[in-house]
């Protein structure tokens, strides 16, 4: 088999990229890279994705990184079925509608798993950011709501490229704990999504991976796992009330940002 992706199964941004795979029907072998979180090299891994960062693609000769551009590289490869809508105003909500999650939803479970795993906040410190976390969960879930305004998908009119961009992190969210409501037209949409088989496989591959993270604040304490804080992870978590949880791990060395390009 000559398509690889790179991955972690926790990875919302990997989701997107194997859940795209499967709605087209393409088969592929996902790989982990070797100490991930470490910061330690993985040579393969690092010729595909020179940041260290999943997911990355390798398709025979042609490797590709970044989640979005990745997602492009599919539609332009495998056409059938379409992801993005036809009309050039549809495809622009759809990449905008995937920005958004990338750039403000997932900074908010990822702060949540700073706190949840890896203990990075307690007490009172820890509360005030979890109900930060909150609070913007429910305010993105407002401008989606709107954003689907009554209709079956997203990406109209049927699951696509937006749809597969929101569904990883509102399970995210759903597993922390500030899922929408069930009930609601959002939560309903969910529900729909989930019974997607190719959402349905990213999401039970997630779930089954989170079992190995009962250790990992143990693993931070002892400075054998770094976490990456890079752009919208930093800026929320010092927004969000934080710094001093960012400044505490880049004295204890543990946390790391993204690999400069050599």
């Amino acid at each position: 088999m000559s398509l690889i992706v790179y991955e972690h199964p926790l990875s919302p941004y990997a989701q997107k990229v194997k859940i795209a795979l499967d709605e087209k029907g393409v088969n592929y072998e996902t790989k982990m890279p070797a100490a991930i979180g470490t910061g330690l090299p993985d040579r393969d891994f690092l010729k595909a994705n020179p940041r260290g960062e999943v997911p990355a693609l390798i398709d025979g000769e042609v490797t590709v990184f970044d989640s979005t551009i990745i997602l492009e590289y599919i539609e332009d490869k495998w056409p059938e079925p379409a992801l993005l809508p036809k009309d050039p105003a549809g495809r622009a909500k759809a990449r905008m509608i995937e920005d958004v999650m990338d750039t403000a939803f997932e900074p908010i479970n990822w702060g949540l798993g700073e706190i949840r795993w890896f203990k990075r906040a307690e007490g009172e410190r820890a509360r005030a950011l979890e109900a930060r976390a909150a609070e913007q969960a429910r305010g993105l879930y407002r401008w989606l709501a709107r954003e689907l305004d009554g209709r079956e998908w997203f990406s109209t009119p049927h699951f696509g490229w937006a749809d597969l961009s929101i569904v990883p992190y509102l399970n995210g969210a759903a597993g922390l704990g500030i899922g929408p409501d069930a009930a609601s037209p959002l939560g309903q949409w969910l529900a729909r999504a989930n019974a997607r088989p190719s959402v349905a496989k990213a999401a039970k591959a997630a779930a089954d991976s989170i079992a190995g993270m009962a250790g990992m604040a143990d693993a931070v304490k002892a400075r054998l796992f770094k976490r990456e804080y890079r752009d919208h992870r930093l800026e929320w978590m010092i927004r969000s009330g934080g710094l001093d949880v960012v400044l505490e791990g880049m004295k204890s060395d543990t946390i790391r940002f993204s690999n400069e390009l050599d």
